[in-house]
């Protein structure tokens, strides 16, 4: 007779995803081997990688270009090690609970991302992140990256570790990464290295990761990003302008910096081909007003195209210096379509088509540009009817075509852009009453980078910010959802940092930063809602979870520390505390499935049946579960079922399970031993 297996308690081991994923390259490079459980497995047989690779490999070298710092092998392993936690949900402190598709999640970042890893590895489209910067007073949470070959020598007189492990202990919070610390840089890096490792995995094959920085790091997270994401998956480097008033004695500093990393950039820049790609772009600034001066002019001059260049000409050339709208200048040419510029017509590799075109006053063949017409002799009559040539006075001047206002609004992104930064401060402290929060990030230019990357037809993207601060990136996903009528969904992963007594963020009642970003979500959504009623369908709620131990007791004891009370405990290996919602999401991360899915229940014979997104996942922990109850769940047609171990009175009622489920949901013998589960 067949048992059930177990749910996995723990998060999934980065090695053997490492090895999963080699696996689906290079099959031939595995073979079985018998590891220290006596069981066989499947490992890597490095003398056949190392022929498939041919000279492409380097061991024991004695040079070679790398990029590290002590305590990264530490950050290596850390970012690979599973962990025994669980996010705990939290309804009560949650908005539309049974509605959102948003997710609000407190805790260590790293715990977080290795918990999300099953459920959301390879779906979300865009990350962004605004780490601490390193400045010798910013927050480092509390990983310890020993490393036994630099520490060993960091004793002090008592024997004592100078930089001990106590200094990350979990029952920090966090703690300050000084610039007296001896590892002050590596501590950083390896911080970061970490959680960049694990984040990668969770992003789409055409996701791309965006990363806030100053010059105190900036260096060492290039060199990080393109060990992790790949230097050809590099895709700029933006400078943000942000007009802040600096009294530094040499050069005042008054930007920073954003990275930006593809997983894959060649499926990131092709997208979908039956699709247009729409992404990488923004909208010209400005054109609402050249628009408005357009109107007002044709108003008045009608179809005298001559009048209104004049006008148009003038509003450019009385533009004060720095207004958006003079950037489009050259939009100063009309017809019948609108405003134009005359563009270049010439095929820029010099291999254009060569033919006559007449000019249409004086009927003579106009100036061949040098490299050829840009367009082949069979589009020019099409070219022609719709008036999109603009031709000189005579035919001595070579033609331009017609490049409209309208039809180019849009432009790829400017590496360089200045917003004040000062300006979502401001914001922020207007929509909460209060000063709550030092320099919140900007949610327009947030906005903006999301946009860039989630545009049609990827507008229902799930969007990830694992260091959410005030939760500017939220803000900005529900704003941009609200113009565009998208349906994007957010995941903000924030440590609850204590705020500081006398902030005023503290006396207005906000003991972390956690209680900021929730409440910034609430009124930010409310505040959307009534600006833009037509979008009824506006997600504005979120999912709120907590990053704690695990459901499960731990039993790992030896037989000498056992005692009878302890055994008798140990019949239910689940802690008192927890709740059925509590085990249904632990089974829901464990077994893959998005935490934001619709739930509903249903009482059977005395027991509660869960049933997730229907039938993705359905659970039963109630005891003494019954034929009834597995005729029930037979009936709402489960992908994956799960059960509490002391939900059956004898063993042979859970042995039986196999046989119900053979018979009542069609199931092979091994769809059953995949589908079923218990805890």
């Amino acid at each position: 007779m067949e048992t059930v297996k177990h749910i996995d308690m723990q998060t999934p081991n980065g090695a053997q995803l490492n090895l999963d994923a080699l696996y689906q390259i290079a099959p031939s490079c595995f073979t079985e081997a018998r590891g220290e459980d006596g069981e066989m497995h499947r490992v890597v047989d490095f003398n056949k990688l190392r022929l498939l690779l041919g000279d492409q490999t380097v061991e024991d070298a004695p040079e070679v270009y790398d990029f590290t710092w002590v305590g990264k092998r530490a950050a290596l392993q850390e970012a690979a090690a599973p962990i025994n936690k669980t996010l705990r949900p939290c309804p009560e402190e949650s908005v539309d609970w049974d509605n959102t598709q948003n997710l609000y999640i407190e805790g260590d970042n790293l715990e977080v991302l290795k918990l999300l890893q099953n459920s959301y590895m390879g779906k979300v489209k865009m990350i962004y992140i605004d780490p601490p910067y390193n400045t010798g007073n910013d927050f480092v949470y509390h990983d310890d990256f020993f490393d036994e070959n630099y520490d060993k020598h960091n004793f002090n007189e008592e024997g004592e570790r100078l930089y001990s492990k106590t200094q990350f202990d979990i029952t920090d919070k966090f703690k300050k990464n000084t610039d007296s610390n001896g590892r002050f840089h590596s501590d950083w890096c390896s911080m970061i290295y970490a959680r960049l490792m694990v984040a990668r995995s969770l992003l789409t094959n055409d996701g791309v990761i965006f990363i806030s920085i100053d010059d105190n790091e900036q260096r060492n997270l290039k060199n990080i990003c393109d060990e992790v994401y790949g230097e050809t998956n590099f895709v700029a480097k933006l400078i943000w302008e942000q007009g802040r008033k600096s009294m530094a004695a040499q050069v005042a500093v008054n930007h920073e910096y954003c990275y930006i990393y593809c997983k894959n950039k060649v499926a990131n820049i092709l997208g979908d081909s039956a699709i247009e790609n729409t992404n990488w772009r923004e909208k010209k600034l400005g054109l609402e007003a050249i628009y408005t001066e357009f109107d007002r002019l044709k108003a008045i001059h009608g179809n005298d195209y001559q009048s209104i260049e004049k006008g148009i000409r003038l509003f450019y050339k009385n533009l004060p210096e720095g207004n958006p709208s003079k950037r489009q200048a050259q939009y100063k040419c009309v017809d019948e379509r609108g405003l134009y510029f005359p563009g270049d017509i010439a095929q820029g590799t010099g291999n254009g088509g060569r033919f006559d075109i007449l000019h249409p006053l004086t009927g003579k063949p106009c100036k061949l540009p040098k490299g050829g017409w840009r367009f082949g002799e069979d589009k020019l009559p099409l070219l022609l009817k719709e008036n999109r040539i603009h031709f000189g006075e005579d035919e001595t001047k070579v033609p331009c075509l017609k490049r409209y206002l309208k039809e180019t609004e849009y432009e790829v992104v400017s590496s360089v852009f200045y917003k004040d930064g000062r300006g979502a401060s401001k914001r922020i402290e207007q929509l909460f009453g209060a000063k709550v929060f030092d320099f919140p990030k900007d949610e327009e230019i947030m906005k903006k980078f999301i946009s860039l990357v989630t545009s049609y037809p990827q507008t229902e993207s799930i969007v990830l910010d694992f260091f959410s601060g005030s939760a500017s990136t939220s803000h900005a996903v529900m704003q941009l959802n609200a113009e565009d009528g998208g349906k994007r969904k957010f995941i903000m992963v924030q440590l609850p940092e204590e705020t500081e007594e006398k902030s005023e963020a503290y006396k207005a009642g906000y003991k972390n930063i956690c209680e900021i970003g929730k409440e910034r979500i609430r009124r930010a959504g409310k505040k959307i809602k009534e600006e833009h009623p037509e979008a009824k369908d506006l997600d504005i709620g979120f999912r709120v979870f907590k990053c704690e131990s695990s459901n499960y007791k731990d039993v790992a004891f030896a037989p000498k520390d056992y005692s009878q009370d302890m055994l008798a405990g140990l019949l239910d290996n689940i802690k008192e505390d927890r709740t059925d919602l509590d085990l249904l999401f632990d089974c829901m991360l464990r077994w893959g499935v998005e935490l934001s899915l619709p739930l509903s229940s249903q009482k059977v014979d005395g027991c509660t049946i869960h049933n997730v997104n229907d039938g993705d996942l359905v659970a039963c922990f109630d005891g003494n579960v019954t034929e009834k109850v597995i005729d029930a769940i037979a009936a709402l047609s489960p992908v994956r079922v799960v059960f509490r171990d002391s939900s059956f009175n004898e063993a042979a009622n859970k042995m039986n399970l196999f046989e119900l489920f053979k018979q009542k949901c069609d199931w092979t013998d091994e769809e059953v031993k995949k589908n079923v589960r218990v805890i």
